[in-house]
């Protein structure tokens, strides 16, 4: 189908990985202030129809069009680069399981490495050196002290998943001194993401069995699950169980407004940011037991656990230290883990098999494993080297609060009120 281009008074920010957890989130809120947002995701664990509930979240404001593609396909995204002139771009796209990057690691280098050259390689080349990474605490490996995690702490990640996001923080970087005073590049380390939309409408849909506390103890409540499995009950904590720092999903999606803004801004004073990182974390520890406490407040009924061996690498406080996004970005996290708790219930309940797909069957819950399904097959296309590109011309960002016809809000669970995708991969909202 032909795509809508956008007036060229317009910015259009490219997001890969959009239709994921905290893409879909970051979405509503980039929507709700008008954004142009062009998405690119090969839907291997997120669903299509998490963009269409965005769009009705945000009060069909702003405009979005979708190609389903893969990073590592680089002839497919350089034809999206053809299509659209981005003047930014936040990128999600990525596999993110811990445990199973040590089964596949070389699945996550290939896809999270190799992809996002692709991706800054198509930036550079087409003149957007404006990026938002999605990084993560990973980075940081095992603290040195119990006291809250600074930017500047050593790296050093344990297991592959962190090493990807690691290298890739090291690319950029480098990236970021090869061509002085023009990229503004966004290194956000997240923490623990956790809750839904507070309209119960998006929420995390994980494949097969989670990989993160919160979906888990969600489907032990919801009755998919028989018990939660607790690691460990003896570390140097009040109750013995690990304490993490959580963060309000919704927290997180407008931290990625803040640091759009912050980029923004930069551009506009005619300067450049360089690559600077950022932690979005709330700041506040949280044990396994306080959040199955909370979680069983937000059920109504206590939620059966029981304890086992601890993982090997977990230890025992993990916990942000946000203040620099607090000063530089202007963010801080104002949920409490009580509204992270009742938004993912609420989310679950309404959702209790997940999304509901365009056409009118139940996202599959236990599909075929990434390592099968969506790497050994992937097209694996790396973009030759860039060696003489033109200078990018700093242009602020505009912030465009055009807004088309609102749809009924009641629309959005309903299959029926997002347009069908029919064959094409490319799809207009």
């Amino acid at each position: 189908m032909t795509v809508p281009s956008r007036p060229h008074d317009q910015e259009t920010i490219l997001v890969t990985g959009g239709a994921g957890f905290i893409g879909s989130h970051t979405v509503v809120e980039l929507l709700s202030l008008g954004k142009h947002l062009v998405i690119v995701d090969n839907l291997c664990n997120s669903s299509e129809e998490a963009l269409h509930r965005a769009k009705i979240l945000a009060n069909n404001n702003g405009s979005l069009v979708f190609h389903k593609a893969d990073i590592l396909d680089a002839i497919a995204l350089e034809r999206v680069f053809e299509q659209h002139k981005f003047s930014a771009c936040i990128h999600f796209a990525g596999l993110k399981a811990v445990g199973e990057s040590a089964q596949i690691p070389l699945g996550y280098y290939q896809t999270n490495v190799t992809g996002t050259l692709n991706v800054i390689q198509l930036l550079q080349k087409y003149n957007c050196r404006n990026f938002i990474f999605s990084s993560s605490a990973t980075v940081y490996g095992l603290p040195t002290s119990e006291a809250p995690i600074k930017e500047d702490a050593s790296i050093g990640a344990l297991n592959p998943y962190g090493r990807t996001k690691q290298y890739i923080e090291e690319i950029l970087q480098d990236i970021a001194v090869s061509e002085p005073n023009l990229w503004n590049i966004i290194l956000l380390r997240y923490f623990n993401p956790v809750g839904a939309h507070q309209s119960g409408i998006i929420g995390e849909d994980p494949n097969g069995i989670p990989n993160n506390l919160m979906p888990f103890v969600a489907q032990v409540a919801i009755g998919r699950r028989p018990v939660i499995s607790v690691f460990g009950d003896d570390y140097d904590t009040k109750d013995g169980t690990g304490v993490r720092d959580y963060i309000h999903i919704v927290d997180l999606a407008k931290g990625h407004v803040a640091a759009l803004n912050k980029i923004q801004s930069t551009v506009a004073a005619n300067s450049a940011l360089g690559c600077v990182p950022y932690n979005l974390g709330s700041g506040v520890g949280y044990s396994v037991m306080d959040m199955i406490h909370t979680m069983s407040k937000s059920v109504g009924r206590a939620l059966p656990y029981k304890a086992v061996a601890r993982r090997v690498g977990d230890v025992g406080s993990v916990i942000a230290d946000p203040s620099l996004s607090e000063r530089e970005l202007g963010w801080k996290a104002e949920k409490t883990l009580q509204d992270m708790c009742d938004d993912l219930w609420r989310w679950q309940t309404q959702n209790p098999d997940g999304y509901i797909t365009t056409s009118g069957t139940s996202t599959p819950t236990t599909p075929t494993p990434a390592s099968h399904s969506s790497i050994v097959t992937l097209p694996t296309t790396l973009l030759p080297i860039v060696t003489s590109v033109p200078k990018a011309t700093l242009k602020p960002i505009a912030l465009d609060t055009e807004a088309d016809s609102p749809a009924a809000f009641a629309m959005a669970l309903s299959p029926s009120s997002s347009p069908a995708p029919g064959p094409n991969a490319d799809i207009a909202f």
